[in-house]
């Protein structure tokens, strides 16, 4: 097989595994008590492109999949970080509070006042991983501007009431950030939220793939074809 085939499906690869994590994330934003169940309250978020140079969870390091920006109707915003962890594809962390300053057109900062914690052992609702809530103190800033969509870099740093720490060092490629606002409705199906993750994950793959707008739907049709396990004449 040609090396560059590998390297494209490889790619491919990855970007499904991050889309399917971070679709999960915006459509089952975490609770802040087990009981509570997810809220779908979520009403933007940004996509960051780069490297981590640094995730610790509790003097554990780590590299990392993906880092995303989300923020609720409710005023609270969070860093994401979906963590490459051989031993649990469900490893996410987020750095999470409601105070927010920009003291620069280019600085953004947030006080953390709590970290969410989702692992593959954690209790589940819809299918997702409901997060342990750790009361924390810190902070994460993040040097760019969500209206240029441009970012530099972003560093967290917070404490739990047991004195477990977590960092991130985040630097960009350069790349604008995917920044998106989204219109509220009631919770979706299991089988509507299965769909969503689908097309977000085949838009990806075009996105990566630099595919023309005009071809577009073809695209979609027959990405979304292969998932459902059906010829693509079928989803016409």
């Amino acid at each position: 097989m040609d090396p560059s085939s590998d390297r494209v499906f490889d790619r491919f690869s990855m970007i499904s595994r991050f889309a399917h994590l971070i679709a999960a994330a915006v459509l089952c934003w975490p609770a802040l008590a087990v009981a509570a169940g997810p809220v779908y309250d979520v009403d933007l978020y940004a996509l960051m492109s780069g490297t981590c140079r640094n995730v610790t969870v509790a003097g554990r390091s780590y590299t990392c999949k993906a880092v995303a920006y989300f923020h609720t109707l409710r005023g609270r915003s969070e860093f994401t970080v979906v963590l490459d962890d051989p031993a649990d594809k469900s490893h996410i962390i987020s750095f999470s509070g409601e105070s927010t300053e920009r003291t620069q057109d280019n600085l953004f900062e947030l006080a953390v006042d709590r970290m969410l914690l989702k692992s593959s052992d954690r209790p589940r609702v819809d299918g997702l991983p409901v997060p342990l809530v750790e009361m924390s103190t810190g902070s994460c800033r993040q040097v760019g501007s969500f209206i240029t969509r441009q970012v530099s870099t972003i560093s967290c740093a917070a404490t739990d009431q047991n004195g477990k720490k977590y960092e991130l060092s985040f630097e960009s490629d350069g790349s604008p950030m995917t920044l998106r606002r989204l219109r509220q409705s009631t919770l979706p199906s299991e089988r509507q939220r299965a769909r969503q993750i689908a097309q977000l994950e085949c838009r990806l793959k075009a996105r990566a793939a630099q595919v023309l707008p005009r071809d577009t739907t073809a695209f979609m049709i027959r990405c979304l074809g292969e998932g459902d396990g059906k010829p693509a004449d079928d989803q016409r």
